[in-house]
């Protein structure tokens, strides 16, 4: 069966395996391990979002997007931005 999913690289191990976690509506519902040169070059870095597809477990097509990367990474330091400054006014 042919899966696609968004998925977020969350790290990568030993600089060869890259750790997926696969998303479906927003939440986490499996992880994949692959092999970080079958990853789009661009998209080799912790917290890239990828489209993949996925057959019998094993990666298919992987699809770098930026512009969901990018979004997610700002949303992310607006994050700590405000609970940094909600921390640092309780002196």
């Amino acid at each position: 069966m042919t899966e696609i999913y968004t998925a977020t690289l969350d790290r990568i191990v030993d600089g060869q395996t890259a750790v997926l976690l696969l998303e479906e509506d927003g939440e986490t519902v499996d992880q994949l391990n692959v092999d970080v040169a079958r990853l789009p070059s661009e998209s080799q870095h912790e917290g890239a979002v990828l489209e993949i597809v996925v057959e019998a477990s094993e990666l298919c097509e992987a699809e770098y997007l930026p512009e969901v990367t990018q979004s997610r990474k700002e949303t992310a330091q607006g994050r700590l931005d405000r609970l940094s400054k909600r921390l640092s006014g309780q002196d």
